[in-house]
């Protein structure tokens, strides 16, 4: 013979402190099976284009068996030590990359200095500098990436004392730009007013204690 169990279910706005935080928790800790850095990785390749950077991309296979094709671009964060941020490119010369990127990013003071030094590397070996990163290991962050750097120049010419090691430092520092893009983006995701915009949005119901129900 079956039983019929009653159960009081309750709002995120109608549970207690302690109880509101188990909930805010249940969903940090599964509610996040998205894609939620598209927007990051979107502008992310935007700032790439006007820097010089090719992406690289890789096939992913699709549900339906047809395919996409996606940037090489990676991260993992945000707690552990080797998160980071990390990305395959080619990258050459970009004329007017140091005004194309102040308009787009008028406050990315990071984005202007590294525009900069690539401009100024290039200048000295009369934009002929091409590179190109490749990720590596098992983790992703700038120090994953191997870099080369050489000159393409028709007489030969090597490159100027400081070149390879300003334009590693620059690839390196945009994949730190790129994590800190991801870190702000969870952090503002995962923060209690948007977690408890979404909870409400959804519906979601819960035990007196803050347990999920439905």
């Amino acid at each position: 013979m079956s039983d019929i169990i009653e159960t009081t279910v309750y709002r995120l706005n109608e549970l207690s402190g302690d109880a509101k935080d188990k909930a805010r928790a249940w969903y940090r800790e599964g509610g996040f099976d998205y894609d939620w850095y598209d927007a990051v990785y979107e502008d992310f390749q935007r700032v790439a284009e006007i820097l010089g950077l090719n992406l690289k991309t890789r096939t992913v296979r699709l549900m339906g068996g047809g395919t996409r094709h996606d940037p090489c671009i990676w991260f993992r964060g945000f707690w552990n030590q080797g998160d980071g941020a990390c990305f395959e490119t080619f990258y050459a010369y970009r004329k007017g990359a140091p005004r194309r990127i102040r308009e787009y990013a008028p406050q990315g003071t990071e984005l202007h200095r590294i525009a900069d030094a690539l401009q100024t590397v290039q200048r000295r070996n009369f934009y002929q500098i091409r590179a190109e990163a490749t990720h590596r290991g098992h983790y992703f962050h700038k120090y994953c990436m191997a870099i080369s750097v050489q000159r393409d120049s028709p007489s030969l010419q090597d490159l100027t004392a400081d070149a390879e090691e300003v334009v590693i430092e620059a690839l390196r520092d945009l994949a730190r730009w790129l994590y800190r893009q991801v870190e702000r983006e969870y952090d503002y995701i995962s923060s209690a007013d948007v977690v408890d915009e979404t909870i409400i949005a959804n519906g979601y119901t819960f035990t007196e204690a803050g347990r999920r129900f439905g």
